[in-house]
């Protein structure tokens, strides 16, 4: 299923400047593993080293928070948009 994923500014340098990336996936977790078909350093960002999604990233499906929904395991349908949030701290 083709899949749209929104980049975050701070990441867009990992596709070309590019704001959504398109991408063939059935899942959350196979949307962004896809992620690096474009550039191999987005699993570096996303992932920390035991293979979780880092703290700080926060994944919505449409406006669905992924961790309300089935974590990465979330099914997707042809045409969804995957939103990569990057938590903002302050205060």
């Amino acid at each position: 299923m083709t899949i749209n994923v929104r980049i975050p500014t701070q990441l867009r340098s990992l596709c070309d400047g590019e704001s959504e990336v398109t991408v063939e996936a059935n899942s959350v977790g196979e949307a962004l593993v896809a992620l690096n078909g474009v550039n191999s350093e987005f699993s570096n960002r996303l992932y920390d080293e035991t293979g979780n999604l880092r703290r700080f990233v926060n994944i919505f499906v449409g406006e669905e928070d992924i961790r309300f929904l089935d974590g990465l395991n979330t099914e997707l349908r042809d045409g969804q948009t995957v939103s990569i949030i990057p938590a903002v701290a302050g205060g």
